[in-house]
């Protein structure tokens, strides 16, 4: 049974968002640890009505947990997950460094719930902007296999951390009293008034770890040979993701099936009337669960394939809720 819960990275962006999200969704737990770095020993954080002090993370905090939800870096995941799940307790991570290892399922809970069967202690989290796309793309493989996807994404301030996003806020200040800024630390360029074609490290083929990530955590999420090839852009929004989405399906499969399978698909808001320019964006996706999905328009260059756009708060479901909605199946079995 799951009662004791720790939050390993509870000062973070999305350690926050868990905690958030632990409370609106009521989640049935007895006892909650928040779990960080010595630097936030001692921050209160307020849960349910009462105070929670956070603790410093070692090798005794998790004695007597009984679920991790775990955002605290890949460095971080690597040496704890295990002595975590060593004291009995399921890890649910976050980060990055145990999604392509075979032994631990990597978990969508609309696409491949049963795959949390499979765990050995520790379940991962994929990537948020991959979250997203196959949140909206596995309904429409039900109709016909998806053979490939090109995928173009808009990527806010948020996703690189809640400094990233005190930082676009720094420089547009910075702009428009000085005319520049010289706040530049989490991002390789100024983000403000820009656009970035860049997120995450270069990879030998001149992709990124992050275009990579889309590539190899699509097909083991929707246990599909689908190949995906992707550009991951950070722009200057604060918060909420956004993909510009081509598909090639094996049969050509018109717009009116793609609506009617997204219509009521777990997880997705359908907003597509494009002759009266009703389409979703970043503003409105913020602080929602769901992933919005509109311009869905026949491809003219080829018949069997289809393009759309999608937006969703990277913090909540590419992040934060995908780990709580796992926590919740894992309370069901």
């Amino acid at each position: 049974m799951i009662r004791n819960v720790a939050i390993m990275g509870a000062t973070g962006a999305v350690g926050q968002e868990i905690l958030s999200i632990l409370e609106e969704r009521n989640f049935p737990l007895q006892s909650l640890k928040l779990l960080a770095s010595e630097r936030s020993a001692g921050k209160e954080f307020k849960f349910k009505g009462e105070t929670l002090k956070c603790e410093v993370l070692n090798k005794d905090s998790f004695k007597g947990v009984d679920l991790v939800l775990s955002s605290a870096g890949a460095a971080i995941s690597q040496e704890f997950a295990p002595i975590a799940v060593e004291n009995g307790a399921v890890v649910v991570d976050n980060t990055s460094f145990f999604r392509m290892d075979p032994n631990v399922p990597l978990v969508v809970p609309e696409v491949n719930p049963e795959d949390i069967k499979l765990h050995k202690g520790i379940i991962a989290n994929p990537n948020c902007t991959t979250i997203m796309m196959v949140v909206v793309l596995n309904p429409i493989e039900k109709i016909s296999h998806i053979k490939k996807i090109h995928i173009s994404s808009y990527q806010s301030a948020s996703g690189a951390g809640a400094v990233a996003m005190e930082e676009l806020k720094q420089q547009y200040k910075d702009i428009l009293e000085t005319g520049s800024t010289t706040h530049i630390n989490k991002f390789p360029f100024q983000l403000a008034y820009n656009v970035i074609p860049q997120i995450d490290k270069m990879t030998e083929n001149d992709y990124t770890k992050e275009e990579m990530k889309m590539f190899n955590e699509t097909r083991k999420i929707m246990h599909s040979d689908v190949r995906t090839s992707a550009t991951c852009v950070r722009v200057s929004s604060l918060r909420s993701h956004s993909e510009s989405v081509w598909f090639e399906t094996e049969r050509p499969v018109s717009v009116e099936e793609i609506r009617n399978a997204l219509k009521n698909a777990p997880g997705v808001t359908l907003k597509d009337d494009p002759q009266n320019y009703v389409y979703p964006m970043p503003l409105e996706s913020a602080g929602k669960d769901n992933i919005f999905v509109g311009r869905i328009r026949k491809d003219l260059a080829d018949e069997n394939s289809n393009t759309l756009w999608l937006t969703g708060d990277q913090i909540r479901k590419g992040a934060a809720l995908n780990a709580v909605q796992i926590g919740e199946i894992l309370l069901k079995m």
